[in-house]
């Protein structure tokens, strides 16, 4: 692949594609070894974290959560948004992760598409013991209380990045407000608040939990 005096490796190309709850089929790419995404992401994901080992084999890369918006809801982040310069607000009230995990899970019962398609994805967050998939409603209610008697940490967040590999989280994002003494646009204050987020994935971005900035991060190393 040429432009102008630049020559484009192949090798060196690569993709990254959102996760979703349908799943797709990979077609005429080069005998690509992968059929579909959910090859793709069982390959690349191990409980919720990047299988570093299996990175080399894919040029065509899936997000370990539910679409981009999700990064942003990761429970690590409760402490950018309290810190922020202006005050982050869902519903009325100062954001709360968690009790944006509830009103998600509360959902479930709800999404019609993770209805359709629950059976097919299930596998991903079998790493999460205790949850039954056998529906949307016994999902919604064995997430909620597992999660409301949880008292250890790593296991909640087993339990958070279960419900982001599921739920769709770009509504909620978008109903999140800035303060009323907040005086430019919204989407001026999604802006400052999008930089505190992305200098937080770039300050982690060794950690194989995170799942976008360790992927970047290990690919711009096995290119240079």
């Amino acid at each position: 692949m040429f432009s102008g005096d630049v020559y484009l490796s192949p090798e060196k190309l690569f993709a990254i594609v959102d996760l979703d709850i349908q799943i797709q089929n990979i077609t005429n790419f080069y005998n690509y070894p992968f059929s579909d995404t959910e090859a793709i992401f069982t390959h690349l994901y191990e409980k919720a974290r990047v299988n570093e080992q299996n990175i080399k084999e894919h040029r065509i890369l899936i997000t370990g959560l539910i679409h981009k918006e999700a990064y942003f809801l990761t429970p690590e982040l409760q402490s950018v948004f309290d810190t922020f310069l202006n005050t982050p607000i869902y519903e009325g009230k100062k954001l709360s992760l968690e009790q944006l995990y509830i009103k998600m899970a509360d959902d479930f019962i709800h999404d019609a598409d993770l209805q359709n398609n629950l059976t097919k994805v299930s596998n991903r967050i079998n790493y999460c013991t205790g949850l039954d998939c056998s529906g949307v409603k016994e999902l919604c209610n064995s997430w909620k209380s597992e999660f409301k008697a949880c008292n250890d940490e790593s296991r909640k967040n087993d339990l958070i990045y279960s419900l982001l590999t599921l739920k769709k989280a770009k509504n909620y994002w978008n109903q999140i407000q800035p303060s009323l003494n907040w005086s430019s646009s919204v989407e001026a204050f999604k802006d400052q608040l999008l930089l505190k987020i992305g200098k937080f994935y770039s300050e982690n971005s060794t950690n194989p939990k995170y799942h976008i900035s360790f992927l970047l991060e290990t690919l711009c190393e096995s290119v240079n």
